[in-house]
């Protein structure tokens, strides 16, 4: 994707492809400044150029961007002799240089380097070409260059580095960001099927588009009327005299691909398919969708939907209600995703009702393209938005999610439903790996993403996200004049871990609006109050009008920074009386969200407070732990999966070479099959050993006595190996030298559809497994995470000391847990591992046992900006 929102298409050069075959005569972007297309590209101009070829995908690689059916750019690289170095060349059309496509072009080609084993590039530049030397300076590697007779020569290393990764991933969040600017600013709309039947969705899209006073212009396109709702119509989208930034699609499925076509002609940026009939009317729709999403994308444009409800923008410049939802929201400074069309109507409407204003709104429907990672990218530097809202069924790339959130979480609050919590769909259930509930949400946690069980709980903490400043800490006053409502919110507020600043005060059901608000002004005057809970019951001689405006004033007036929650009135939402108004009479920042009852008020402060602590706390780096060898565990599973098995159980020499790459080592063992070779075993470990069944179930039962501990003799190890043989029945057994005494720890990873990869963490053992005390993290990791991780478990004080005890080395521990997850995130093929047990001891953490399993990945990797893997290419 470009660095305005426009989309490249990426594809390599392969021998069949005879008309974008050229032949590499050495310095391609400096001989050549444009390039000659043969047959398969008639639409581009003939220029002179060398032609230029692949021979394979090891020693040379090449790319051509297209736009369209344009070829715009061409990159490659070749191997300089059998060394790591290749030279690297490639040359844009001066039409588009100034883009990005260069700087995407060098990402992909030093991706399938490093994939090849290349560690180097070295280029030709002219000293005059700025454009071309601008590209590799602003890459964030180190290049060192040297000039000769006008030609400057650089070399640096491709191994990603911290710069190099946060110039890619700035690129990424401007183009995605653009993308999605272009589809909520929009200065020209077709509405392709607009019609003058009510009954028909082509009529409710044009008419809320006008209804809105839409800022730009909108075009119905129907063959068979000459104007539609007043408005003049045009027979198709390439009649439209004027350029169209974006086409709203209400025609049957079946004509959608024909529509494609002409928007592809006419240069329409974003297609919003409001058709269903697409990947969720079964496997013929689903081809379809892709089939048409894969073209739109070939082409430069962006597609919502198809199924999607619709997309719009309450900011006054633009006015934009691009749905099937009846009016335009208030506006607000909450952007919303929401991925159910079904649903979306409802969502405006409550939201609406309930003082929410609304920034931007998207529902995606089908999700095949726009999804809510755009989203996020475009909400985080939209200063239209400070609060982040999602309605979600699944994620199309979660580690790409858990990146996103985390990094918009420290500037904007993300609150998000998700369903699907108790029932996976079909098409997931064969891969899903089964994550505890409290898992789920310790990973929201951890990205600062607020998770809720419900809608109506989304709306309750969005209103106090929204109104009112994130408090200082976890101590709530609470203020009524009701004793039993004020224990009610007391209560609530124990339970969810929050800390009373003082005994709840009850100014009595007499008292009169003064000194209400002057207990008000006395709680949030107190410095050891962080926020403020509100309880009242209107009385019988007084107005509850007036005690609202009371608690407003009151507010305003000492405005103390300190967020203040109420139930008042009965009333659910923000009622006028508690509303600040903003900028079009919607309630603005200060207005004081009402609830029907003290549990919800205190439940929505809770969330904003778990927020408001995640985000104080440090943020951490994330760590690459030394001494990894990605390459040398890139060989060892290719060589396991060469079979083409879906799930392979790893031998035990896998398991040590697998390990052994990310600095994982098992104590030493031997597998024998006689008793003396168990005695000759134990000479070389070195006493003591132990002597442990191969049997996994009987090694983990401690009543099948599968394991012999602390044989310090040979008579001792004859005997135990024996005694396994008889219980187990089988010759074979292993012999292990004993790691120092400790802890027993197990380190998980496993692969969910839903999250990606999660590392967990707890104390081994049936009852740890029984109370499900487990801690879990998503890959990355930082050090942070890490060394929280270790420490979440309700045993974890075992590690520290508990009762006397030394304590283990958790530096240990969370080293071992960084180099798990690194071998997760560099390869996904991982689908399970287990290390249990690790012995935490103060001399380290020692692997006993360890069991891993390789196969296709179910969950889409987190790949960064680059979306093509050239190495799976066919040459």
């Amino acid at each position: 994707m470009l660095s305005d929102g426009g989309t490249v298409h990426l594809r390599p050069i392969v021998p069949s492809d005879a008309g974008a075959l050229v032949t590499f005569h050495g310095k391609l972007s400096e001989r050549t400044r444009y390039l000659r297309y043969f047959g398969a590209y008639p639409r581009i101009p003939q220029r002179d150029l060398e032609r230029f070829s692949v021979v394979d995908h090891h020693d040379r690689v090449a790319f051509v961007a297209l736009l369209g059916d344009d070829i715009i750019a061409v990159g490659r690289y070749e191997r300089l002799g059998d060394g790591p170095s290749a030279e690297v060349a490639f040359v844009v059309d001066d039409a588009h240089q100034g883009r990005g496509v260069g700087s995407i072009l060098l990402e992909h080609l030093a991706a399938a380097a490093s994939e090849s084993g290349l560690r180097r590039f070295v280029a030709e530049v002219l000293a005059e070409n700025a454009a071309m030397v601008r590209v590799f300076r602003d890459a964030g590697y180190q290049v060192s260059r040297a000039i000769e007779e006008g030609v400057l020569h650089l070399e640096f290393d491709i191994d990603p580095t911290e710069e190099s990764l946060a110039v890619a991933r700035a690129r990424e969040q401007a183009a995605e960001a653009r993308s999605v600017y272009n589809l909520l600013h929009p200065r020209s709309v077709a509405v392709i099927g607009a019609s003058a039947d009510p009954m028909k969705v082509g009529y409710s899209v044009l008419s809320n588009l006008l209804a809105a006073d839409f800022a730009g212009t909108v075009y119905p396109v129907n063959p068979e009327h000459r104007s539609v709702r007043g408005v003049r119509a045009y027979p198709s989208v390439v009649d439209i005299p004027d350029p169209v930034d974006l086409a709203v699609v209400a025609v049957p499925a079946d004509q959608v691909e024909s529509v494609l076509d002409g928007a592809l002609a006419k240069g329409v940026k974003t297609l919003l398919i409001v058709t269903a009939g697409f990947g969720e009317a079964g496997p013929h729709g689903l081809h379809a969708e892709l089939r048409l999403v894969g073209e739109a994308r070939a082409h430069g444009m962006r597609v919502v939907g198809p199924n999607a409800l619709g997309v719009l923008n309450t900011d006054p410049a633009v006015r934009l209600n691009a749905t099937l939802a009846p009016r335009l929201p208030k506006r607000g400074r909450a952007g919303f995703f929401c991925q159910s069309g079904a649903l979306g109507t409802a969502i405006l409407a409550d939201a609406e009702a309930r003082g929410l204003g609304l920034s931007t709104f998207v529902s995606a429907g089908n999700r095949a393209d726009v999804s809510g990672n755009d989203l996020l990218q475009y909400w985080e530097t939209d200063t239209s938005t400070d609060l982040v809202l999602l309605y979600l069924e699944s994620f199309g790339n979660p580690r790409k999610f858990a990146r996103l959130a985390r990094r918009l979480g420290r500037s904007k609050p993300i609150v998000a439903v998700k369903s699907g919590r108790h029932a996976v769909r079909p098409q997931l259930a064969a891969t899903s790996a089964e994550v505890d509930e409290s898992s789920v949400q310790a990973l929201f946690e951890q990205a600062g993403v607020v998770r809720v069980e419900t809608l109506a709980q989304l709306f309750d903490t969005a209103l106090v996200f929204a109104h009112q400043p994130l408090p200082a800490g976890p101590r709530i006053g609470i203020v009524g004049n009701s004793s039993a409502i004020g224990l009610l919110a007391a209560d609530t507020a124990r339970a969810q871990g929050l800390r009373l600043a003082f005994d709840p005060v009850d100014v009595g059901p007499q008292a009169g609006p003064d000194d209400f608000a002057a207990a008000v002004r006395e709680a949030l005057n107190n410095p050891e109050t962080d926020a403020l809970v509100a309880v009242f019951v209107p009385p019988l001689s007084i107005p509850g009008s007036t005690y609202a405006r009371a608690l407003r004033e009151a507010a305003q007036e000492l405005d103390q920074g300190k967020p203040i929650v109420s139930t008042f009135l009965a009333a659910e939402g923000v009622p006028d009386e508690l509303a600040v108004p903003g900028p079009d009479g919607a309630p603005g920042r200060g207005s004081i969200p009402s609830y029907p009852s003290p549990e919800r008020a205190v439940n929505a402060l809770a969330k904003v407070v778990r927020y408001a602590a995640w985000r104080q706390r440090p943020q951490g780096t994330l760590i690459r732990p030394d001494g990894l060898h990605v390459e040398q565990a890139e060989q060892v599973v290719r060589e396991i999966l060469a079979g083409g098995d879906k799930n392979v159980v790893l031998e035990d020499a896998d398991i040590v070479r697998l390990l052994g790459c990310y600095g994982i080592d098992v104590v030493p063992f031997r597998m024998v099959s006689s008793a003396e070779a168990a005695v000759q075993a134990a000479e070389e470990l070195g006493y003591p050993v132990t002597v442990k069944a191969v049997d996994e179930r009987l090694r983990g039962r401690p009543d099948l006595a599968g394991v012999r501990l602390d044989l310090a003799s040979p008579d001792a190890v004859r005997r135990g190996y024996e005694d396994l043989s008889e219980v187990s029945g089988e010759r074979d057994v292993y012999v292990q030298k004993m790691a120092p005494k400790g802890i027993s720890c197990l380190i998980g990873l496993q692969d969910d559809p839903s999250f990606g990869s999660l590392v967990s963490f707890g104390l081994s053992g049936l009852v740890s497994t029984l109370l499900g005390d487990r801690a879990y993290r998503a890959v990355p990791l930082t050090d942070v995470d890490a060394a929280t991780l270790i420490r979440e478990p309700k045993s974890a004080p075992l590690l520290t000391g508990y009762r006397g005890d030394e304590p283990a080395d958790l530096a240990a521990l969370q080293d071992m847990v960084l180099r798990v997850a690194a071998l997760a995130e560099d390869h996904p093929e991982v689908r399970a591992l287990t290390l249990d047990p690790v012995m935490a001891s103060p001399e380290g953490a020692f692997v006993a046992n360890a069991r891993i399993v390789l196969g296709p990945p179910p969950a889409r990797p987190d790949t960064g900006p680059r979306r093509l893997r050239p190495i799976n290419a066919t040459f």
